[in-house]
């Protein structure tokens, strides 16, 4: 072979290596899209269900300060997201919605507020949930069953909470196990195409000696690279669309915590590494059981 065969034969391969790096973060990209949704999907769950309302209502005999101490006691409980005092005054405008509103319902009441004080609570996420709810209502029916007159929730928003985000989690992970299943096969179709192209060196150093473990080494050692440099590479234009969406539009905010990130960032660098690592050995095998003729 003449150094300008070989030479072009180099390029080759440095091309198909390029492409098949450039081709493996796009799909590591789509992965990564797929697990930040799920992650997004599960923090907007969780919100939703930490923003479900419940009011308990006293007994009329119960002065303030009795209740304001059942507020600070209620919050050291594990079930609450968040514990407030409502006042017949704050009761009266939420009610109303306007200032001129409440005034027109004092009227009518000739002065005297008809709302008297409660304590309003939101559940934590893990118990938000029809069981969870009434674990709770039980547990404040026991415990202050000389304070408490009722405890009041919406029972159809609980169930609709929960009942929508099961749906749309199902849906979702159909759609994400299909998308994932499509990732794998372009990675290691990729990975062969990238291989091809050395087919002949492979078999070549088969030829003059060398041994299988001995051949797929540097292949290896340069999958396990292109698969973290992969990883780096999606993640990069993962952050990328997401500092886009977060500033071009005002009505999107991505935020992630650190875990969600740690995460992430662990997923597509097990995927990147994994797939290429596995599709490298697999398309080995297949030129190294081969005989030349068959390499034509």
């Amino acid at each position: 072979m003449t150094s300008k065969e070989e030479g072009k034969n180099q390029r080759g391969v440095q091309t198909s290596y390029v492409s098949a790096l450039i081709g493996i973060s796009l799909v590591l990209f789509m992965i990564g899209l797929v697990v930040s949704g799920f992650l997004g999907l599960d923090n907007v769950q969780t919100q939703a269900k930490e923003n479900l309302q419940g009011d308990l209502f006293f007994k009329p005999e119960l002065n303030v300060s009795d209740i304001k101490q059942i507020e600070q006691e209620l919050k050291t409980w594990k079930f609450f997201k968040e514990v407030t005092y409502i006042s017949p005054e704050r009761a009266i405008q939420e009610f109303s919605g306007s200032d001129q509103n409440a005034e027109e319902i004092l009227t009518i009441f000739e002065g005297e507020n008809p709302l008297p004080p409660t304590i309003g609570f939101k559940p934590k996420a893990a118990f938000a949930s029809k069981q969870g709810m009434q674990e709770i209502k039980d547990a404040l029916l026991k415990a202050y069953a000389m304070e408490i007159d009722e405890v009041n929730y919406d029972e159809a928003s609980v169930d609709s909470v929960n009942l929508g985000f099961r749906q749309f989690v199902l849906l979702f992970l159909s759609v994400a196990l299909l998308l994932i299943v499509v990732a794998i096969a372009l990675i290691n179709n990729t990975i062969r195409l990238s291989l091809y192209s050395q087919r002949f060196s492979i078999k070549t150093m088969q030829l003059v000696g060398a041994t299988s473990s001995y051949i797929r080494k540097p292949f290896l050692k340069r999958a396990i690279f292109q698969g973290l440099f992969a990883s780096l590479l999606g993640m990069a234009l993962l952050m990328t669309l997401f500092f886009a969406l977060n500033n071009v539009l005002d009505a999107i905010e991505i935020t992630y915590t650190w875990m969600n990130f740690a995460i992430l960032m662990g997923t597509m660098g097990l995927l990147g590494t994994g797939l290429t690592l596995i599709s490298t050995w697999l398309a080995l095998n297949r030129y190294l059981k081969r005989k030349l003729d068959d390499l034509y």
